[in-house]
């Protein structure tokens, strides 16, 4: 390659850095100067409240219980 060649690549390649550099500020101008309001979250305690009696039944059936249909005499 000559010189020539090689600096007409170098120009071309600073002119469209630059080009982008414009383009991009015009396109994104506001959205950094933006603000954002996020909803918080409650912290994590070890604290462990008792269930709710209207959703937990004390006298439900067990479902880690094996239980036998029948007469289980095999």
């Amino acid at each position: 390659m000559k010189k020539t060649d090689i600096a007409m690549i170098v120009l071309i390649a600073s002119v469209s850095v630059i080009a982008a550099f414009f383009a991009t500020s015009a396109i994104f101008d506001g959205i950094a100067s933006e603000n954002a309001t996020v909803k918080t979250v409650e912290a994590i305690t070890s604290e462990v409240t008792p269930p709710d009696p209207a959703i937990f039944n004390e006298n439900a059936i067990n479902p880690t219980v094996e239980v036998q249909v029948g007469s289980g005499g095999n």
